[in-house]
């Protein structure tokens, strides 16, 4: 099995420095453009399956780097982004703060301390649906020697990353660009990591 796990393109919340958690936020027009970059660079990839976030951000950047590509195109939720609650589409910039940054901070650099605002989501319960996806997809004998697109969100993909690393470091090198690409290969119970947020677009 081999996973390119995807973040997805960026949108206008992400150049705002919004959050967007569960906010169903849709690309802009760069971001269109990096997922068709990314999209040419895999080109000669045949995945077998993408499997996305129900998110619009993410399944559109899976059609975009998929082109006419006739796959199965499945959604599962277990890897849509953190819920952000009451704190989605408040700005998070340096120089206007719209929510707690003491908790930002957290969130980004003392990830155990985060504490979720109402209606928000933990990282521990990120980290379970992610390690759910992820003990599904390989233990399925459907899957066993597919190559598959994943398509997802900044901090999904770090906490499916975990599920490789195991290593606690949350965020390691901080979060993935929009359209980084992951690639992690998994063979007779072996997991390795090819790549690690490999950008295939000009910035």
């Amino acid at each position: 099995m081999k996973l390119y796990v995807m973040r997805h393109g960026e949108t206008p919340w992400n150049a705002e420095v919004r959050l967007q958690g569960c906010a169903d936020v849709p690309l802009n027009e760069n971001g269109v453009r990096l997922a068709r970059e990314t999209g040419q660079a895999l080109s000669h990839v045949e995945f077998d399956a993408a499997i996305v976030s129900p998110l619009k951000r993410a399944k559109t950047t899976a059609e975009l780097v998929l082109g006419d590509r006739e796959i199965p195109f499945i959604e599962d939720s277990r890897i849509q982004e953190i819920s952000f609650g009451e704190w989605e589409g408040r700005r998070c910039s340096k120089d206007h703060m719209e929510i707690p940054s003491e908790m930002i901070h957290r969130f980004f650099h003392d990830t155990p301390h985060y504490e979720a605002p109402p209606g928000g989501e933990t990282i521990p319960q990120l980290l379970k649906r992610t390690h759910s996806f992820y003990e599904d997809l390989i233990r399925s004998e459907r899957w066993r020697n597919a190559t598959l697109l994943i398509a997802t969100h900044g901090a999904a993909v770090r906490a499916l990353m975990q599920s490789i690393f195991q290593d606690g470091d949350f965020w390691r090198n901080g979060v993935p660009p929009n359209c980084a690409v992951n690639v992690v290969e998994i063979a007779n119970g072996q997991v390795m990591s090819v790549e690690e947020d490999r950008i295939y677009y000009e910035n």
